[in-house]
């Protein structure tokens, strides 16, 4: 795990501990909340064209920001509690994604790997 992420679950720590809320992040209750803030991530979304999308102004675009680190540091913690380390996971999901849609014939379309 990177050093930068590895001091960041540790400053998560440090944060729920001081407060006495490591009793409230069980990793089920981290995974709601997850799924929470990923809604609330959407929310900034909704209604909007797929290029009004793009070009979010200065003040949404720091909203959005907002939310990314909220879903951020509740991955995180989840990863934390269970052990998981996140850079590995994701270069694995990659790795299997990249198997599943080789570029001759998941370019271009957005049909998923058992309809190429």
């Amino acid at each position: 795990m990177s050093s930068e992420i590895q001091t960041l679950t540790r400053a998560l720590r440090t944060f729920a501990h001081e407060r006495d809320w490591a009793q409230f992040h069980a990793p089920k209750n981290l995974a709601c909340a997850l799924s929470v803030e990923a809604a609330e991530l959407l929310e900034h979304f909704q209604w909007l064209t797929e290029d009004q999308s793009r070009t979010l102004a200065d003040a949404k675009k720091a909203q959005v920001a907002t939310e990314v680190a909220d879903v951020f540091l509740y991955l995180l913690q989840l990863c934390d509690q269970l052990g998981i380390d996140p850079m590995a996971a994701a270069w694995s999901k990659l790795q299997a994604n990249a198997e599943k849609y080789p570029v001759a014939t998941a370019r271009g379309t957005s049909k998923k790997y058992n309809e190429l």
